[in-house]
């Protein structure tokens, strides 16, 4: 049997990054794949919606001038099925030509992965014959699949997950989301934007995104809205069935109302469960945690020299925290001693309209938790770059501690281009710096991340406009012990 110094189970954006990783150190890696190298990722995840966004939100901006534009259907999937494959190419024609470099370190198999021990895994073919091999560590990164309802049957035709997407075959008139979180909200806001859908999102809490604080949820409930769908908030699914080639659905209530409604398509995004089953992770005593997912401590198992990233924990299924786990775990095995990984200071962008950047803490975690802090928030409107675009909608948010050093908890900005102005103020919460050097540096003009300059300077008692005089659209208060308080008068 071949030996490797490290055999990865699962080609996606965690499993192909581990495999980087080990390369950089010199190690012989064997990458298995069962599917497709690029996994989820790529064909059924993140690049697809992503791209569907991005078209859907031209379409939007096209809509503005032009009330009864249609997209054309092979057009849009044209555009999908062109970024599928450039990205596809991309890392089969790199791993080929690592594979037949003179430095032979990579290696890839396509097939069904099995661990026998903890040093020994099986590779099932598809034409059923049997390879084995045997390594010094393993890094499981299988990913996840959409979570389904027992009470729903998904053909993926009429009842879909976000992996039956790429199976329409053109917009549909109608479509009901079940999930008010990220991902249902995301595909929401597609097909408003495309303007040919009646959407309809059905959200058992009070609000939709209901992890995020309720000034976010609101500005992108009211543009669903303005955009044609229907949002039920409070409202319990009783029933989803396939009646002909349509879907009936009814719902109940908080104050006991039912409705019955039909649509052409319905799409279920209730979450996502880990691919751990039918690898043999019994056979080794790897451990599962309370949500079924692998448990691990700093991408570690319960194995010593097995490790674990992206989906297959649950812990946070996003492709950058995946890559991050896998690399973090590669210099684990092979590297210098490091820091435990925190994730404190992720950056995450929710593709909605509009679109959403967070990172650190969001007021309600805050209020939670009981923690002290200050709040400062500016409106797109005063945006010199947000009124060149005439997108002003939206808001810029930083949180920071109550007292001198105003070190920074978190930030939420909803708007145009908002995921452009993150970084930098990400930057200072992981280095656990103050505000005054960003707020100093000579930002580009116009461009959003003014807005970010500008909040800081509100809180340093020396911003242009004067939160005094334009209340309605500069704010800033203190939080404590529940009760938020307006500042009326800011100075350095």
């Amino acid at each position: 049997m071949e030996h490797f110094d490290l055999i990865v189970i699962g080609g996606g954006p965690s499993g192909y990054a581990g495999a980087m990783r080990a390369v950089d150190f010199g190690k012989k890696v064997l990458l298995i794949e069962k599917k497709k190298i690029g996994g989820a990722g790529v064909y059924d995840g993140v690049l697809t919606s992503k791209t569907l966004w991005e078209y859907s939100m031209k379409v939007s901006s096209i809509r503005e001038m032009v009330p009864d534009f249609k997209v054309n259907f092979h057009e849009m999937e044209r555009t999908v099925n062109e970024a599928v494959f450039e990205r596809k190419t991309q890392m089969t024609v790199h791993s080929q030509l690592l594979q037949n470099s003179s430095h032979r370190l990579f290696y890839y198999e396509k097939g069904h992965a099995f661990l026998l021990d903890k040093n020994t895994v099986q590779v099932t073919k598809d034409d059923g014959s049997i390879k084995k091999f045997t390594t010094d560590n393993i890094l499981l990164a299988t990913g996840s699949r959409p979570r389904i309802p027992n009470n729903i049957t998904v053909d993926e035709k009429t009842i879909i997950t976000s992996d039956g997407i790429k199976n329409l075959k053109e917009i549909p008139k109608s479509i009901v989301v079940l999930g008010a979180g990220v991902i249902g909200c995301e595909f929401a806001t597609i097909f408003s934007n495309l303007g040919q859908t009646k959407v309809y999102l059905i959200d058992k809490a009070d609000r939709i995104l209901p992890f995020e604080d309720e000034d976010v949820a609101k500005v992108v409930t009211d543009s669903l809205i303005s955009h044609g769908a229907t949002v039920h908030s409070g409202a319990s699914l009783k029933r989803m069935d396939i009646k002909g080639k349509e879907v009936e659905y009814e719902l109940e209530y908080k104050d006991g109302r039912k409705e019955v409604i039909n649509v052409e398509k319905a799409l279920v995004s209730i979450g996502r469960v880990a691919n751990v089953e039918n690898m043999g992770l019994e056979n080794v005593g790897v451990k599962l945690n309370e949500r079924g997912s692998i448990w691990d401590d700093d991408t570690q198992t319960n194995i010593s020299n097995i490790y674990v990233a992206g989906d297959a924990t649950t812990e946070i299924a996003l492709v950058n925290v995946g890559e991050r786990e896998a690399r973090h775990a590669v210099v684990r095995m092979f590297g210098p001693t490091i820091k435990p990984l925190t994730y404190k200071n992720i950056s995450t962008i929710m593709f909605l309209n509009p679109e959403v950047a967070a990172v650190g803490m969001s007021e309600q975690e805050l209020a939670s938790k009981n923690i002290p802090h200050k709040v400062v928030k500016l409106d797109y409107s005063i945006n010199a770059r947000a009124i060149a675009m005439r997108k002003t909608k939206g808001f810029f948010k930083i949180i920071v501690t109550n007292d001198s050093g105003m070190r920074i908890l978190g930030m939420r900005v909803v708007g145009e281009h908002a995921s452009s102005s993150i970084q930098g103020v990400a930057y200072l919460i992981h280095t656990n710096q103050g505000i005054r050097e960003l707020a100093e540096m000579m930002h580009p003009h116009p461009s959003i991340i003014e807005g970010v300059q500008e909040c800081l300077r509100m809180l340093l008692g020396k911003s242009i406009y004067k939160p005094y005089i334009f209340n309605d659209r500069l704010k800033c208060y203190v939080c404590e012990n529940g009760v938020c308080t307006p500042v009326k008068n800011l100075v350095e």
